[in-house]
């Protein structure tokens, strides 16, 4: 009665005594239960407090008998939950002691299923230090009282199947603490979840049939390092305020796919109290948000994006959790996934608490979950966020508030055998997937393969690929000066290429850099309106020729002034083509295309992104006339050479430095042109390279640099 006994299944349902065969049951509010079974009908005795019991004169259990219940409004006939063996096996329980139950959400959480020849739902919750725990829910009118669970041994897990329960229950864990208190607790591997502010689990069952096989099929034919990857970024709640993740698929794959974007990269989808976290304080780490439908629904909108050739990649963030009291904080009464060590479990910045990763079941948990969303999700990529913050024990501390390694060092060990642990795992199982770091430290190794030790004595983390945050700073930072100011900063924009190839990069201008009072991108850039939209444009034809993947968040596309909220989404009327200044947008947005487009067919900007041998520079010296000048190659050594201007003139008859053995190059971008809503100060003939060395180079090219714009040239 108080929801401390481990093994109700040794008291409740039917047992064999000296007398016959004993039942028992607990059903609180009953007015008498009945047990039924072909010939056999016999009604309990009435313990009080909700117990029946009786000792029938009979040689063996009954197969299939059940318990007739009648309540004082209804009556119903279910099967004993409690006449079950565990519908979890020996070999699931032995792979959660070992935290290497790498599908743990086909082991935990509720799981509608036939079991014994009954239907019901399996519910399994990983709870060690619990006294005692209940399932409640709408078919128990959350009283759990008649629904204790059992411990299946030393594995910390209860489990309990319940009859007649399906798919759409709401359920809750009623949990006895230590100390005799109880709390009542959401499943942390619960699949789908009611829209917040509620926060109860649902039972959940899919019914998507997938129709992107073909997507699958060929997804990891090419490497993500040697392929073309540019990718959209997008807060699916505010990209279109109000659509849910069907509508969403209506049309953000067509608005994706004209842009030419290879990718969209989802912010965190996962299940989150607080709009306002933009979903990076998770509390259902196994469940998309409900706040834009189901998680079939969700599955739709990856389907239709696979249709449309467009990968998607999700914001993953396995370093925090908030405090929520319902959630996993102190799940069972005492700490479990955070750190035992209040000052490790305490994060210093975001006031939420940090997995344990060194727990073997903790590590399980997070492994599992990033696997869970590829392959029950057909997610392509994980962007794994606040990585930086996992991987120093002083992340944010001072001294004093933290304590070194066990070999005097402030990395953080458990972290790190976590993360390679994750991407030897994903990697494994799911072929053609990448990993992304969010990582803004000079940690060694971030896209090392796990097995490849450093200088340092650590094996690489094993990320695919990982967000360049340096280059992002210091040529945001560039770019931000006026352009008389930019000489004293040229080496802002040289820089990156001194460690471009220390990593498998990502270049990316996301959300983080167009909020809370940083403005958008074009406002970044100074001068007036047309100035700040030819910088803008110019930028953006730099950034997809830099050495490097491409990100670029929603709303940047086409110019918006503002800076992104979460309340309204990207100002779209921008577009409306009964705006004034509507063309300045839509050229921007035009240039995007066209720069994806001619990214796409051009393998010398993609195809060597991660070898030195495909990059060399032109003209990196140019402080006085803010101009940088590069080459790229593909694998063949076929060049393209892209040239930005960062300064409000015309330059005529601009001398490069080009290989001797090309007979004549051509304009094949120009972020000046008019239909971008440039002056349209274009080199519109092939232009032939002349035998006057410059840059090293016997051979040269004159051609006119339009003023504040990025010109791309390929051999004609």
């Amino acid at each position: 009665m108080s929801g401390t006994h481990h093994d109700p299944h040794a008291v409740l349902g039917a047992h064999t005594v000296r007398e016959g065969i004993a039942f028992r049951a607990l059903r609180p509010y009953a007015r008498s239960v009945t047990v039924v079974a072909r010939d056999l009908r016999a009604e309990l005795l009435d313990d009080g407090d909700g117990f029946f019991s009786g000792v029938l004169p009979l040689r063996e259990i009954p197969d299939d008998y059940r318990l007739h219940i009648v309540y004082e409004d209804a009556d119903l006939e279910i099967h004993d939950a409690y006449r079950f063996l565990p519908a979890l096996g020996e070999f699931d329980l032995h792979l959660i002691g070992e935290g290497r139950h790498e599908q743990l959400w086909q082991a935990l959480g509720a799981r509608p299923m036939v079991h014994e020849g009954a239907t019901g739902t399996r519910f399994t919750v990983w709870a060690p230090n619990a006294r005692g725990v209940r399932v409640v829910g709408n078919f128990n009118f959350w009283d759990g009282t008649g629904f204790p669970m059992r411990s299946l041994g030393g594995s910390g897990v209860w489990e309990l199947f319940v009859p007649s329960v399906g798919e759409g229950e709401l359920y809750k864990y009623e949990i006895t603490r230590p100390d005799g208190t109880k709390t009542l607790r959401a499943d942390p591997l619960a699949r789908r979840t009611e829209e917040p502010p509620a926060n109860s689990s649902i039972v959940y069952e899919s019914h998507h049939e997938w129709r992107d096989g073909e997507w699958l099929a060929h997804r990891a034919d090419l490497p993500v390092h040697d392929a073309p990857f540019s990718a959209y970024e997008v807060h699916l709640a505010s990209w279109r305020p109000g659509l849910t993740y069907r509508q969403l698929a209506e049309q953000l794959p067509a608005y994706v796919a004209d842009l030419g974007f290879t990718h969209v990269e989802l912010m965190p989808v996962a299940e989150h109290p607080f709009g306002g976290s933009w979903g990076y304080q998770v509390t259902g780490f196994y469940a998309p948000t409900a706040r834009l439908g189901g998680p079939d629904d969700f599955k739709y909108l990856v389907d239709a994006l696979h249709r449309a050739g467009i990968g998607v990649l999700m914001d993953w963030v396995p370093a925090h959790f908030p405090r929520d009291d319902w959630a996993l904080a102190e799940f069972d009464g005492r700490t479990l996934y955070e750190h035992e060590d209040p000052a490790r479990a305490a994060h210093p910045d975001w006031g939420t608490l940090e997995f344990d990763f060194g727990r073997k079941e903790v590590r399980n948990f997070l492994v599992a979950n990033a696997s869970y969303w590829c392959e029950e999700f057909h997610i392509d990529g994980l962007r794994v966020d606040a990585v930086a913050s996992m991987l120093y024990l002083d992340y944010s501390r001072e001294d004093g508030e933290w304590s070194p390694n066990e070999h005097g060092g402030r990395e953080n060990l458990d972290a790190v055998a976590f993360l390679q642990e994750m991407n030897a795992t994903v990697y494994r199982r799911a072929p053609g997937v990448v990993t992304i770091a969010e990582e803004s430290t000079a940690w060694d190794g971030v896209t090392r393969a796990t097995h490849h030790l450093g200088p340092g004595g650590f094996g690489g983390l094993g990320f695919g690929l990982k967000w360049n945050m340096g280059w992002m700073h210091d040529s945001l930072g560039y770019v931000s000066h006026e352009p008389v100011h930019r000489k004293y900063h040229h080496n802002e924009m040289t820089f990156s290429m001194v460690y471009a190839y220390s990593e498998n990069y990502v270049l990316p201008i996301s959300h983080d850099e167009v909020v809370h009072g940083k403005g958008s991108l074009v406002s970044k850039m100074p001068g007036d309106w047309w100035q700040q939209r030819a910088s803008h444009r110019a930028y953006l034809g730099f950034m997809w020729a830099h050495p490097g993947k491409q990100l670029l968040f929603m709303g940047q596309e086409f110019a918006q002034g503002a800076e992104w909220a979460e309340s309204h989404g990207p100002d779209w009327w921008l577009l409306d083509p009964a705006y004034g200044a509507e063309a300045d947008h839509r050229g921007v947005r035009d240039l995007v295309r066209d720069l994806n487009t001619v990214y796409r067919r051009e393998p010398s900007l993609w195809q060597r992104d991660t070898d030195p041998g495909g990059f060399a520079w032109v003209e990196g010296e140019a402080a006085e006339d803010n101009v940088f000048a590069f080459l790229r190659h593909d694998k063949d050594g076929s060049p393209l050479l892209a040239v930005s201007h960062f300064s409000p003139v015309v330059r005529h008859e601009y001398r490069l430095g080009v290989p001797d053995e090309i007979a004549a190059w051509r304009e094949v971008l120009n972020t000046d042109a008019a239909l971008y809503g440039g002056s349209d100060v274009t080199n519109p003939d092939p232009l032939k390279p002349e035998p006057v060395a410059s840059h090293s180079r016997p051979a040269s090219l004159r051609l006119t640099l339009p003023p504040l714009a990025t010109v791309w040239l390929r051999p004609v």
